[in-house]
């Protein structure tokens, strides 16, 4: 019997790999975050949320955009130098104005001790910058295990670093410290894994293509990032780093199953979609969207009916006001996962515009929520706001996007329903269940067991038939592999991109 293809083979072992790199280094943050909040009063934890708000909004603009277009050229060593080149030079500004502005940027968040934390945490910026080529590179070739090895002892430095400084009396310094730490730990990992060297140079021909496509993926990141961070700077400015750190962690706990399933998404999707997908009604990305969906919806649901009894547990009775902000924030998880699998689908496709302009769809609506939410219903408001302007907004706009973009929408619109169907009955049972079970510890395991357990049961079949689905669109030996669109192609007429 003929063997499978070697993309099919590529995205069955980078798929291990990411699903035991997310399982074990989620657990390992998730006690690390334990330990920290027992360690750190709220106001702490506001303090270096406002820090870290924005060194990843700016950190998702240092690489231009450009790793993605790297792990998609059909030519990435003709342009390795040029990306180099520009993803340092950006970083190297970046990094400069955000030191100069550190203070600043700290007072106007209403924060203003947060300053020394986002001047020392802008050196990030050089470093990640510094490391797009050797990243890209490992990523495109599916190497989920160098990847997995690499956040390991990123995850053990950071971790490491930042208890020996917090019992040394560094107080919140002691984050940013270890960040910086592990981060210069990452870049010479990387290089060391992926082979390559500093090769820094500028082709005038290549420039104008990486940056045609670079500049609205950075634009789309930086959305994206502001997205997933407008919140803090929202809660920061009107009601102070107390309820921020209240705010903080529930939007850490609601990314823990949701980080896992979309960070398996992430690191094998591009490369794959880039050679699977074909032209007009596309089938690659419906083939996907089931499991996904069925495993991210659960997660969130689960997040959503257990937050009281899981933060007394877990984190103690200070930290309950963070438990109505979870109920909301979990939901708004399980639709990001599905955000992530299709931004991932429209840059396979080239559709880099396409990506920005529901971005910028996403953004005009939820600011205005976020304002309204926290004045009507203060941080709880602020997290209703990102689901409901999920449904309203970014489903609507994701849908028109890869419609245009050749997805086969109808079928994609189809995969929704069962799950949403099964979570009904599901969230019944746990609600039940809690009703008559005293204590945090009770509720949570016996609630959370029965209601999976019915949306599981409800959905077995059907789940199964998905993944049938999925495991047969990766091509087969004798199938033709799609080549990714390179930089300098036209972009498809279905994606919505203009020349």
């Amino acid at each position: 019997m003929a063997a499978r293809n070697d993309l099919a083979s590529q995205v069955r072992r980078g798929l291990a790999w990411s699903s035991i790199n997310s399982l074990v280094l989620k657990l390992g943050t998730f006690a690390v975050g334990i330990v920290l909040a027992r360690l750190l009063a709220p106001e702490q934890f506001g303090v270096f949320a406002v820090a870290l708000t924005v060194q990843l909004v700016l950190m998702s603009l240092a690489d231009l955009g450009m790793t993605a277009d790297l792990v998609r050229s059909a030519d990435p060593a003709r342009i390795a130098p040029t990306v180099g080149t520009l993803a340092l030079a950006t970083s190297t500004v970046l990094t400069t104005t955000l030191v100069l502005s550190a203070q600043g940027l700290a007072d106007l968040l209403g924060s203003p001790d947060a300053g020394p934390v986002i001047a020392l945490m802008a050196f990030t910026l050089l470093l990640a910058g510094a490391g797009v080529v050797p990243y890209a590179a490992l990523q495109r070739r599916f190497a989920q295990k160098e990847l997995f090895v690499i956040s390991v002892i990123d995850f053990t430095v950071s971790t490491l670093s930042t208890l020996a400084l917090l019992a040394a009396g560094f107080g919140v310094m002691a984050l940013a410290i270890g960040r910086l730490t592990a981060q210069l730990t990452t870049l010479i990992l990387q290089y060391a894994f992926s082979g390559e060297r500093v090769r820094l140079g500028f082709n005038r021909k290549a420039a104008p293509e990486v940056l045609a496509f670079g500049l609205p993926v950075a634009g789309a990141n930086v959305l994206s990032w502001a997205l997933l961070n407008v919140d803090n700077v929202v809660v920061s400015r009107l009601a102070g780093p107390v309820a921020l750190g209240f705010y903080f962690l529930a939007f850490n706990i609601s990314n823990w199953p949701i980080s896992v399933l979309g960070q398996v998404v992430r690191s094998i999707s591009i490369p794959a979609f880039a050679r699977m997908a074909t032209g007009r009604s596309d089938k690659s990305l419906s083939a996907m969207m089931g499991p996904v969906w069925a495993v991210s919806l659960l997660a969130g649901l689960m997040l959503a009916l257990l937050a009281t009894p899981l933060i007394e547990l877990v984190y103690g009775d200070r930290w309950l006001p963070a438990a109505p902000i979870l109920a909301w924030l979990g939901i708004f998880g399980a639709l990001r996962t599905l955000f992530d699998l299709s931004a991932s689908y429209l840059l396979a496709r080239g559709a880099a515009k396409a990506t920005l302009v529901v971005q910028l769809a996403w953004i005009t609506g939820l600011i205005p929520a976020v304002i309204g939410g926290m004045y009507l219903a203060g941080t709880t408001g602020v997290a209703a706001a990102h689901s409901i302007t999920g449904v309203l907004v970014v489903c609507p706009a994701y849908a028109v996007a890869l419609h245009r973009s050749g997805a086969d929408t109808g079928t994609l619109v189809g995969k929704m329903w069962p799950p949403l169907a099964a979570a009904v009955p599901a969230a019944a049972t746990t609600l039940g269940v809690m009703a008559f079970t005293p204590g945090p510890l009770p509720a949570l395991l016996a609630g959370g067991s029965a209601g999976s357990a019915v949306y599981i049961l409800l959905l077995a079949r059907w789940f199964r038939s998905q993944l049938a689905g999925a495991a047969a669109s990766l091509p087969r030996s004798g199938d033709q592999p799609h080549s990714p669109l390179s930089a300098d192609q036209p972009l498809p007429a279905s994606s919505g991109g203009k020349s």
